[in-house]
């Protein structure tokens, strides 16, 4: 497992390219049998294993590319050398999220080295597109043709890094929506001299950003906190210090519980939009609606199986950002998320414990025993 580990990490598969993991993958489920698909949408690579012919479908979900490294002389070890100092293996990508693939295809080996008659159809689907913006290719149009030949999952595990402070401590049972957005604000651009002939676009908007900060969107619930708005961009102006602009761009976004609606954040939002008689336009762009694992026999699967191999339960909840969850989450499937501690992911010096990569493949493998015996 840690040598093929390193093989991935030693692949610069910066989203969106695979660049060659899946061919490693690949030989490796072969080998144990799983019938390989690659599915491909223009510029991005996709991987769906099976093996089983009949029974129930678990899905373990996971991505090979990774996020660019930054600057490369600041870290310990180069980013892509997979080096392994004591007892942590250093690398972009190590947390999120080769090692849980790895762990992934390690913990079907074992299990399905223990003999057992398999009672349900195991699948392993990653993406080389998780994490970047361009919609062509992620898993949402895997899951729609799945649902289309009536190829439903079951019990989905993603690999994300969950993780807090110890392996397994937190699972995720689901994850909050996102949905962002682009607001022009338009006023009318003239000499700062002469404020009677210019209507200022960035004044108009201070009122509007403190509403924003103090408005309650819904007060979240057992699972979730509560939807919050963040704006990550302001940009106005035309570089000279004597004119008032014509507009204003402001780029925000919330990450909503289950709460709250697409609907409904649009309302509220475009509401204090007209209340304050602006002249403004948006357009939004939802990346993802929350989910949330109700049912229970799933997630008794995942609690029970982590308590058995390190004597602790993990916390069950909903936090974080979003996942690749909420396409499969169409499906009606019941679906965990754990993985590694998150501390150093998308970070200079990103790694895993190697000890710890053993205890996640070890419960990996558990939860596919437990699995199969209540069927």
């Amino acid at each position: 497992m840690i040598e093929l580990l390193q093989k991935l990490i030693q692949i610069k598969s910066i989203s969106p390219k695979d660049m060659g993991c899946f061919d490693l993958i690949e030989a490796e489920l072969k080998q144990l049998n799983f019938r390989c698909e690659r599915i491909n949408y223009q510029n991005v690579e996709n991987l769906y294993a099976t093996i089983g012919d009949s029974g129930k479908l678990f899905c373990f979900l996971g991505h090979t590319d990774v996020v660019p490294t930054g600057p490369e002389e600041k870290w310990k070890y180069p980013p892509f050398s997979a080096t392994i100092d004591g007892d942590i293996l250093y690398g972009r990508g190590t947390a999120d999220m080769k090692a849980p693939v790895a762990a992934f295809i390690e913990s079907a080996k074992e299990f399905l080295n223990l003999k057992e008659k398999l009672n349900f159809r195991l699948a392993i689907l990653l993406t080389s597109n998780e994490e970047g913006t361009s919609k062509d290719g992620f898993i949402d149009k895997i899951i729609e043709k799945m649902i289309q030949d009536d190829e439903i999952i079951d019990f989905c595990l993603v690999g994300e890094p969950t993780s807090s402070e110890k392996v397994a401590d937190c699972v995720r049972i689901g994850r909050r929506g996102s949905l962002g957005g682009s607001l022009k604000i338009f006023g009318k651009q003239g000499h700062i001299a002469y404020p009677e002939k210019v209507v200022n676009p960035i004044l108009l908007s201070g009122e509007l950003i403190s509403k924003l900060n103090k408005k309650v969107w819904d007060n979240g619930n057992a699972a979730f906190d509560p939807t919050s708005f963040q704006i990550s961009n302001i940009n106005s102006g035309t570089g000279a210090h004597n004119v008032v602009p014509g507009e204003l761009e402001l780029i925000f976004n919330f990450r909503f519980s289950t709460e709250s609606t697409e609907e409904s954040l649009k309302t509220d939002f475009e509401s204090m939009l007209n209340e304050l008689h602006l002249n403004y336009h948006i357009d939004w762009d939802l990346n993802g609606n929350p989910y949330y694992t109700k049912d229970n026999f799933f997630k008794d699967i995942v609690s029970n199986s982590v308590e058995e191999i390190t004597g602790y339960s993990p916390e069950l909840n909903a936090k974080g950002g979003t996942s690749d969850g909420r396409f499969v989450a169409q499906m009606d499937t019941e679906i965990i998320e754990l993985g590694p501690v998150n501390k150093s992911i998308h970070q200079i010096d990103e790694h895993v414990k190697i000890s710890e990569l053993l205890i996640l493949k070890d419960i990996y493998k558990k939860i596919l025993s437990n699995l199969n015996q209540s069927f």
